[in-house]
């Protein structure tokens, strides 16, 4: 009798990534060394989205409402295990008699992952790109923090087992940078020349979105006071961060 026919268990794959320095497009590399797949999937994952409010008061303003800055990158943070001793075999590179390959230690593997996500590689000085591939999870960013703990030794010291708890955050292409970067952003410097009719409070509230910051602005341009504006004069909007 025929045994049931399961699909391929797939594994968390991390892929180093090149990018062009002057496109700023991702690709990913090709390379044995530019890959490194998991022992055993994490049992779950976190995916954090986080956005920065400037909280600071401006002189003048009583309100203490947070006012929205950017965007800040994703973060993807999760939990793998690492085992040495055997009892876990690779099953996904079995032999041609289906033999299952035995995974190799516990220090080469780390070797391996610190290859994709930590070492400085070529001329940035900084630690590559990568994508996690995981299901229907896709991430790029870089490595911003990883905590090895080992659990189980040889007698002479040499780790057995050991786990890997590493947060990722994302990674933003140039491509994708220049279309976020809005000329109406309150955290890009402005400078606006005066027309009939304009205040200080409405220009502000042009360019910020809140009259308030009319005391900040007039001690940013030397005015003496608030009102003193003529048509055709150039003031100057810095950002609020």
């Amino acid at each position: 009798m025929a045994g049931l026919q399961q699909g391929t268990l797939k594994k968390l794959l991390i892929t180093a990534c090149s990018i062009d320095p002057d496109s700023g497009k991702i690709s990913l590399k090709s390379g044995a060394t530019d890959k490194f797949q998991v022992m055993m999937n994490p049992k779950s994952y976190i995916h954090q989205k986080k956005i920065s409010y400037n909280k600071e008061k401006t002189q003048g303003s009583t309100g203490s409402n947070s006012r929205f800055h950017k965007t800040l990158p994703d973060e993807i943070s999760f939990e793998i295990h690492i085992d040495g001793t055997g009892v876990v075999m690779d099953y996904a590179t079995a032999t041609s008699d289906d033999k299952p390959v035995q995974y190799d230690d516990v220090k080469t593997q780390l070797q391996n992952l610190n290859s994709v996500v930590y070492e400085y590689k070529g001329i940035d000085h900084e630690p590559q790109v990568v994508r996690l591939l995981w299901g229907s999870m896709i991430f790029y960013g870089r490595l911003a923090s990883m905590k090895l703990t080992y659990k189980l030794f040889k007698p002479n010291g040499e780790p057995l087992r050991a786990t890997a708890d590493m947060k990722f955050t994302g990674f933003v292409s140039k491509e994708e940078s220049s279309l976020a970067a809005r000329t109406s952003s309150p955290d890009l410097t402005h400078v606006v020349e005066v027309k009939a009719g304009d205040t200080l409070p409405l220009l502000c509230n042009q360019v910020y979105k809140d009259s308030a910051y009319y005391l900040a602005v007039a001690e940013a341009n030397g005015l003496s006071h608030f009102r003193d504006i003529k048509p055709g004069q150039k003031l100057f909007f810095p950002p609020l961060s």
